[in-house]
C-alpha cells in the first residue's frame, strides 16, 4: 500500500509552522527543506516545502501562496494519554494567537484546526445506554478544552 501523509498549504509560513510543530511534539524533526528554483521569479530561493515528522508521522508544509487557507473542514487529532497531555497540547497550540474552540477543537496561530482528545475517547463516549451517551454528549457540548474527569463523571451519572 502506498504511504499517505498530509500536505499543509501555507502562504509563506511553512518553515515557521514546521519549526513550531516539531517543538511542541516529542520525537519530531524537520527532515527536508526545498526551495523555489531560479525560474520561480520573485519566489526564487524562498522555501517551497518543508518535510517534517511529528512523533514519527510524516507531514509536508507547502508555501503555495495566499489563495487557499485552512478551515474547520479538516483537523488533526491528537490522542492524549491523560489530562496532563491534553493540557500541554491545548496550551501550546493556542498560544501566541491560537484560538480555543468547542468540544476539544482549537486553531493554532497558523489557522490549522486540531482536536485534542483523550486516547480512550471511544470508551468514554460510546455506550449502548442512550442515557449515558446523552450525558457524556451534553457535558462535551459545554466544553472548550476537554476535561476527562467531567466526561467520566457524566458517563457515570454524577451531576
Amino acid at each position: 500500500m502506498p504511504r499517505t501523509y498530509p500536505c499543509l498549504w501555507f502562504d509563506t509560513q511553512a518553515e515557521d509552522a514546521a519549526q513550531f510543530y516539531t517543538s511542541v511534539f516529542p520525537n519530531s524533526e524537520i527532515t527536508t527543506v526545498t526551495r523555489y528554483p531560479s525560474s520561480a521569479g520573485d519566489r526564487a530561493g524562498d522555501v517551497l516545502t518543508v518535510a517534517f515528522e511529528l512523533d514519527g508521522v510524516p507531514y509536508v508544509a507547502l508555501n503555495g501562496g495566499p489563495q487557499f487557507t485552512f478551515d474547520e473542514a479538516i483537523s488533526i487529532t491528537i490522542d492524549c494519554k491523560d489530562q496532563d497531555e491534553i493540557d500541554h497540547y491545548w496550551a501550546a497550540l493556542t498560544a501566541d494567537g491560537g484560538e480555543e474552540g468547542p468540544c476539544g477543537w482549537l486553531k493554532d496561530r497558523f489557522g490549522l484546526s486540531w482536536q485534542v482528545v483523550p486516547e480512550n475517547w471511544d470508551e468514554i463516549a460510546a455506550s449502548d445506554d442512550p442515557e449515558r451517551a446523552a450525558r457524556v454528549f451534553d457535558a462535551l457540548m459545554k466544553m472548550g478544552k476537554i476535561d476527562i474527569a467531567v466526561l467520566e463523571a457524566a458517563g457515570a451519572g454524577a451531576a
